[in-house]
């Protein structure tokens, strides 16, 4: 179908889309996805997994994929850190934080990991982190306001960098109209973590069948653009500090990682209370040395009476994005494993890790024994 045959009226078949791609109960097919590893590492002893995003997917069946692709694990430190909300997995409980660095007037992100039992006082936090959870959601609609709304100038600015075409143009804005009047309509009755930009990836993806891989391609990047823009002018105010992120998590006795490290490298100047920083995930590896160095002569500065920071790699793997077709996945983001980071297997970073004191068994045994009450 050409995009000027694109019907400009909500049909049926949108809806059914629409609900596609909210829906969070899982198929056979999704199920034996999720509970079939791509890759298997029955060499490995020690899994250190505390930067990853269960989404939907039901904690018995990443558990059992976790035991499938970890046979032979003796050692373990596994915490699920979902986008602005608790969730427990074994004895650990853990969320990545959205919040805002006033030094740099930043928004940042921040792991926290606690024992389980410290949950029952965590009431000031969750309120925290459900105020956090729905502002972040509200960036959605922020984002299909900036294609819809007439000479918006973030939606502007994308068409000039994406050099998009009227065809192309009109063919967005009459996508993201429809999801609009789809949220209008069905908003109140959604999965609560359905409420997220990638809805509008996922049912751009869903019309490949009816307009063609080009068309879609085409649309995704000049809504990637539109996106970026929408999350840069995004108002921090509403954010919590992450000074109080801290503080509330260290009353709790908990864990403070600092991830992400070449998105949000200046909270490293900070000097804030943390635990330690990751060094290495699959969007962030450029300054792994630098980062165990500088981690290296901070520790070897510190009195012998203060806690070290510790070295920490992130798989930042999403499993709702396993239980979709391979022909509409992500690639990048699909290839990710929890517990799997080869960082720590390569040569050059295992040396300055043995050198820091920083191997992997070493972290574990580390950061479990700084959150056991």
């Amino acid at each position: 179908m050409a995009l000027q045959d694109f019907p400009r009226e909500l049909t049926a078949e949108d809806q059914d889309l629409f609900f596609q791609v909210t829906a969070t109960a899982l198929d056979p097919e999704q199920v034996e996805r999720i509970l079939a590893p791509a890759q298997v590492h029955p060499e490995t002893r020690s899994v250190l997994a505390v930067h990853w995003h269960p989404e939907f997917v039901p904690l018995d069946l990443i558990a059992r994929r976790i035991e499938a692709t970890f046979p032979n694990k003796t050692d373990e430190l596994i915490i699920p850190t979902q986008h602005n909300e608790l969730m427990s997995y074994g004895p650990w409980t853990g969320a990545e934080v959205d919040c805002y660095a006033s030094g740099f007037d930043q928004k940042v992100q921040l792991l926290i990991h606690f024992e389980n039992s410290r949950v029952a006082e965590a009431g000031v936090l969750k309120s925290m982190l459900a105020h956090t959870f729905t502002y972040r959601s509200s960036q959605l609609h922020e984002f299909l306001r900036a294609i819809t709304t007439p000479d918006s100038l973030v939606f502007e600015r994308a068409v000039r960098e994406c050099g998009a075409d009227e065809e192309l143009i009109g063919f967005v804005h009459t996508v993201a109209s429809r999801i609009e009047s789809l949220l209008d309509r069905h908003q109140d009755g959604l999965p609560r973590g359905a409420i997220k930009n990638k809805l509008v990836r996922d049912f751009l993806d869903g019309l490949r069948p009816r307009v063609g891989d080009v068309a879609i391609n085409r649309a995704q990047a000049l809504l990637k653009a539109v996106k970026e823009g929408v999350k840069t002018a995004f108002s921090l105010k509403h954010f919590y500090r992450a000074t109080e992120v801290i503080e509330e998590v260290r009353h709790l006795r908990g864990g403070v990682v600092i991830p992400h490290p070449e998105q949000f490298w200046p909270i490293l100047l900070g000097g804030y209370d943390v635990d330690g920083v990751e060094v290495w995930n699959p969007e962030s590896q450029r300054y792994t040395d630098f980062l165990i160095r500088i981690i290296s002569e901070k520790n070897r500065e510190r009195p012998r009476s203060e806690r070290r920071l510790l070295v920490f790699m992130g798989d930042d793997c999403h499993m709702g994005e396993k239980t979709k077709h391979p022909q509409v996945q992500n690639p990048a983001k699909a290839s990710r494993q929890i517990g799997v980071q080869p960082g720590w297997t390569n040569l050059g970073i295992r040396k300055m890790l043995l050198k820091a004191d920083m191997a992997k068994e070493t972290v574990i045994a580390e950061y479990t024994n700084r959150l056991n009450p």
